[in-house]
C-alpha cells in the first residue's frame, strides 16, 4: 500500500511538473514580450512593418508564412503517410520490418540535413523543373485566381514556400507514418476480417473500420508532425527566402515565425527583442489552440464512435 501511495505521488509530481513548465514557457515570453505588446497593442498581430531602424514590427508575414507552408506540408504529406502505414501493415513481415526501419531512419535526420539538401539538390530541381512545368508546360499560371495563388509575381527561382513545403512535408512524413503504422497494427484482426468477410474492399476497411478504431492515434500523429511543422527552423531557413513579406502566391519568398527568430535574435535588442519574444509567445499560443482544439473535437465526436464521454 505504501509502494502504491509513493507511486502515486511520483506520478502526480510528474505531471505537475510539465504543467508547471508549460506554464513557465507562457510567462517567461509573456514577460520579456510586454514592451512590445505596450507599443503595438494587439495591432502587432496584423502588422506588415518589420523596420528595425524606425523600431516599428509586426507579426503578419511570419504568421502568415508559417501557416502557409505548414498547410503545405500536411497537404502533401498526409496522404503518402497513410498509405505507406497501411501498406507496412499489410506487407510481408521482412519488407515490412525492412521499411519500417528505413522510416525510422528518415526520421533520425537532423533538420539542418534536409536544408542543405534542400538549398543544393531541391531549390535547383524546383527552379529548372518543377515551378515551370507546374506554371508554363501545364498551363496553371493562366488559370484565373490559381495562377495567380500559385506564380504570382515571384517568377520561378527555386525558394520560397513550396519549396519550404515540400521540405517540412519530408521531414514530418517518417513521424506521421510511423504513429500511424503502429495504430493500425492495434486494430483488432476479427474487426478486419468481418469487414473483408461482408465484401468489403480494402480501401473500405481502412476507412471505415481503422480509422475509425485508432482516430486518436491517427490524430496524435497528424499533430506531432504538424507541432514539429510549426516550430521547424533551420531546414525552413535554408529554403524560405527569409523576405519579411506577406505571402501573395505559394512561389513567394517569405520567412516563418521560427525563422525570423533564428534570423534577427542574436543581434536583437531593446524593442526587437521584445517583438521576438512577442513572436515566440505567438508560436506557442498557435502550437497549444490546435492541441486544445484536436482535444476539444475528440471529444464532440466520442459518441459517434462508440466511446465513453
Amino acid at each position: 500500500m505504501n509502494t502504491d501511495s509513493a507511486f502515486k505521488t511520483i506520478c502526480l509530481a510528474c505531471a505537475c511538473v510539465v504543467g508547471l513548465l508549460m506554464l513557465g514557457f507562457f510567462v517567461q515570453l509573456a514577460v520579456n514580450s510586454g514592451g512590445a505588446w505596450e507599443r503595438f497593442g494587439l495591432g502587432f498581430l496584423w502588422s506588415r512593418e518589420w523596420d528595425p531602424v524606425a523600431e516599428e514590427f509586426g507579426a503578419l508575414p511570419s504568421i502568415a508564412g508559417t501557416l502557409l507552408t505548414t498547410l503545405i506540408a500536411l497537404v502533401l504529406a498526409l496522404p503518402p503517410a497513410f498509405v505507406s502505414a497501411l501498406c507496412l501493415n499489410d506487407a510481408p513481415p521482412m519488407v515490412s520490418r525492412v521499411l519500417s526501419q528505413a522510416i525510422d531512419l528518415l526520421a533520425a535526420i537532423p533538420s539542418v540535413i534536409y536544408g542543405m539538401w534542400g538549398l543544393f539538390v531541391l531549390a535547383p530541381i524546383m527552379q529548372m523543373h518543377v515551378q515551370p512545368f507546374l506554371a508554363e508546360t501545364l498551363h496553371l499560371e493562366d488559370v484565373p485566381l490559381l495562377g495567380k495563388l500559385l506564380v504570382g509575381d515571384a517568377g520561378f527561382n527555386g525558394f520560397g514556400f513550396f519549396t519550404a513545403g515540400i521540405i517540412l512535408a519530408l521531414m514530418i512524413l517518417p513521424y506521421i507514418c510511423a504513429i500511424m503504422r503502429d495504430v493500425f497494427k492495434m486494430t483488432p484482426a476479427v474487426l478486419r476480417e468481418s469487414a473483408f468477410g461482408i465484401g468489403c474492399t480494402r480501401w473500405e476497411c481502412a476507412k471505415d473500420i481503422v480509422m475509425k478504431f485508432g482516430i486518436r492515434g491517427i490524430l496524435g500523429g497528424v499533430f506531432i508532425g504538424l507541432g514539429r511543422a510549426l516550430g521547424e527552423t533551420m531546414a525552413v531557413l535554408f529554403v524560405i527566402g527569409n523576405l519579411m513579406d506577406v505571402p501573395d502566391a505559394i512561389f513567394d519568398s517569405g520567412t516563418t515565425i521560427a525563422a525570423t527568430l533564428a534570423n534577427n535574435f542574436a543581434e536583437a535588442d531593446g524593442l526587437q527583442r521584445s517583438a521576438l519574444f512577442a513572436l515566440g509567445l505567438v508560436l506557442l499560443a498557435m502550437s497549444f489552440a490546435i492541441q486544445v482544439f484536436a482535444q476539444y473535437y475528440l471529444h464532440l465526436t466520442s459518441a459517434k464512435r462508440g466511446e465513453s464521454r
